[in-house]
């Protein structure tokens, strides 16, 4: 989140386009030392959309987008 300007919603989705991870609101963040985020497992694909837009559009892990 290095040099974002805005909070992020980051959702994994694997080989299948399935949500395995989402990682809400992610902040900014403006120390040399950034926090990682991920889901800890394998994933084919990465989406950054504004914070919150998960929440108000009830998307969820397991969930196929589209």
């Amino acid at each position: 989140m290095k040099n974002t300007l805005i909070p992020l919603d980051m959702i994994w989705l694997d080989e299948n386009e399935k949500i395995i991870y989402i990682e809400k609101n992610a902040q900014p963040c403006y120390v040399p030392a950034c926090p990682s985020f991920g889901p800890g497992s394998s994933s084919k694909y990465e989406l950054e959309v504004n914070g919150g837009y998960t929440e108000r559009h009830k998307i969820n892990v397991g969930t196929k987008p589209g």
